[in-house]
């Protein structure tokens, strides 16, 4: 029976392997990657591949590897954070920019307030995936000894809680991120400045408001108030209003992200301060939200698509699909920081209209 001419004939392993002149275990040893095939029988392959169009079955080759040629992104925070905060879109964009050159591909995995890790840490138990990178880890979730226990190779965006050796992590300096946004608030003329927190559960709200302590009492001034939550614009619009009520000759304010920022900016209007001739502003992020307030915002990078991308890249060097020399592949070394299994990317400075 003459095949339809509608229905694309599929390359077989055996049509490839007769191509290539190799026998079929051969030819599978070339395309799963295997040690024991010669150099001329996996060029051969590899040009009987390209001629006929082959496509290998993942599900049959991650038999042979005992890998699932998928990576997982872990986020403990609830759907509407995820969809809403600018962060987790530069993450995923950094992650799929490592990822484009290879077939790997991208799980998700996401867990709601106070629902129980018990779950992702069967799925990573069960080696669904071959590795992962963690953001946005809060202290309560215990995520540290989670990947420890279930084995799975991961690395943290961002430094988790508790100091693991075994644990990889990337990194921004967020307590120099703090001081730097003080010193400049400092430089200006400033000397009452508060500070809107973020989470005390998770260590870039703790690191950014340490490094405002830090900047202020080398400056010999004494702290304005501080208020904070999670890195929301509600919050922000919260915080700002019980620091005017706290203290109303406040001239300047360090808010620990963009978003909080913004919300402060709603509430500063609303009381009349105009900024920054009355109360001048930082954020932190960098993450689109700076340019689109009035005024825009002066705020330090949150390196989040470059932190992602760094981490996706050295989580494909550990499990092996890439290599030594691509490990680094197009990434900005100036200032970075290595020390043992964690990277420290450097905090800078944007100065805009609210400072």
């Amino acid at each position: 029976m003459k095949e339809s001419p509608m229905i694309k004939h599929t390359p077989t392993l055996e049509e490839v392997a007769a191509a290539a002149g190799v026998s079929r275990s051969t030819a599978s040893r070339a395309i799963n990657g295997g040690s024991r095939v010669s150099p001329e029988a996996q060029a051969a392959v590899d040009d009987a591949i390209a001629r006929l169009g082959y496509t290998p079955n993942r599900a049959a080759r991650s038999l042979v590897t005992r890998r699932s040629e998928s990576i997982g992104l872990i986020v403990p925070e609830p759907d509407i954070r995820v969809l809403s905060d600018p962060f987790f879109s530069y993450v995923i964009r950094g992650m799929n920019l490592a990822l484009k050159e290879t077939d790997v591909q991208l799980v998700l995995l996401m867990a709601q307030p106070g629902e129980s890790l018990s779950r992702i840490g069967k799925y990573l138990g069960n080696a669904h995936i071959d590795g992962a990178v963690v953001v946005s880890h809060h202290h309560e979730d215990q995520l540290e000894n989670l990947i420890v226990q279930s084995r799975t190779p991961a690395v943290f965006v961002g430094r988790p809680f508790l100091p693991l050796k075994e644990l990889n992590v990337v990194d921004t300096n967020n307590l120099g991120g703090g001081r730097l946004a003080t010193e400049h608030l400092i430089a200006q003329g400033r000397r009452n400045i508060a500070h809107i927190a973020g989470p005390t559960d998770m260590t870039a709200g703790e690191d950014r408001a340490t490094g405002w302590r830090q900047a202020l009492e080398a400056a010999g001034l004494a702290p304005g108030p501080m208020h904070g939550g999670e890195f929301t614009s509600a919050i922000g619009a919260y915080a700002m209003e019980r620091i005017l009520a706290e203290d109303p000759t406040i001239d300047a304010v360090f808010a620990g992200s963009d978003l909080m920022a913004s919300g402060a900016l709603r509430v500063l209007e609303h009381h009349g301060r105009r900024v920054p001739e009355d109360i001048a502003i930082v954020g932190y992020d960098n993450l689109g939200v700076a340019e689109t307030t009035e005024p825009p915002l002066t705020t330090v990078i949150n390196p989040v698509s470059d932190m992602t991308r760094w981490a996706t890249f050295e989580l494909l060097y550990q499990l092996g699909y890439i290599s030594e020399e691509d490990r680094y592949g197009g990434l900005d070394l100036d200032g970075v920081v290595r020390t043992g299994n964690t990277t420290v990317l450097p905090a800078k400075l944007v100065e805009r209209r609210s400072s």
